[in-house]
């Protein structure tokens, strides 16, 4: 009983640990979660490099609108949607995607990025600017909340986090732009709007637009210019 006892507090004192405490302010492994879904949605930026335009389109905006659906469902506690998306998902939430007020997760923003990059751009710029938005905000997240010492504003960003997305998005604009044979255009313009990009979500709450659709945008815009 002594060994059960022993036993049963340890794991007690594991939980409480702040690791595994999801207090809204959600812990590094929880962030690393999040990040890996985030770098999951790079099947789109395969989709849009492999299948024609229609198809995409028809397919993001199916799952736009079924994720919109679910999630709204989820907040209402409709039982299905409750019983799997939220219990799933809803540690992982952040604060402001779990209060009573329904407001949408990040998905959605990234499935209508991908809708509006596919409709406004050709592949290349399309899979670029996704891909800046999937990896740099991952590498900003996991760097800036890992290292981030220096802050830059109240929504807590940091130096190193936003370095992070900089130096991120550079290689993948060198990867697409070397893949496809662009010209030192699509690099010049490329670099001013991975600038734009960082400042958009370094901003992200004065401008009031979600970064996973905003980055996307911004960066591909630039890149329309070459």
């Amino acid at each position: 009983m002594h060994n059960i006892a022993y036993f049963q507090a340890r794991i007690g004192c594991i939980l409480n640990n702040p690791v595994f405490n999801v207090n809204r302010q959600i812990s590094y492994l929880y962030e690393v979660l999040r990040k890996s879904i985030h770098l999951s949605s790079l099947w789109m930026v395969v989709f849009i490099g492999v299948f024609p335009a229609v198809l995409n389109i028809l397919l993001f905006s199916f799952l736009l609108f079924a994720i919109c659906f679910i999630e709204y469902g989820n907040h209402k506690k409709w039982p299905l949607f409750a019983e799997t998306y939220g219990r799933l998902f809803n540690r992982i939430l952040r604060e402001q995607e779990t209060q009573e007020k329904f407001r949408f997760s990040g998905a959605p923003y990234v499935i209508a990025a991908a809708l509006m990059v596919t409709i406004l751009f050709s592949d290349v710029v399309a899979m670029t600017a996704l891909s800046t938005m999937l990896v740099g905000d991952t590498a900003a997240a996991l760097i800036g909340r890992k290292y981030g010492k220096r802050k830059i504003n109240q929504n807590r960003k940091s130096v190193e986090g936003s370095l992070a997305f900089w130096i991120t998005s550079f290689f993948i604009l060198l990867f697409f732009g070397l893949l496809y044979s662009q010209p030192i255009w699509f690099y010049m313009y490329g670099i001013l709007g991975i600038t734009a990009a960082m400042f958009a979500e370094i901003y992200e709450n004065r401008i009031r637009i979600d970064d996973n659709f905003s980055i996307p945008l911004v960066m591909g815009l630039f890149l329309s210019l070459a």
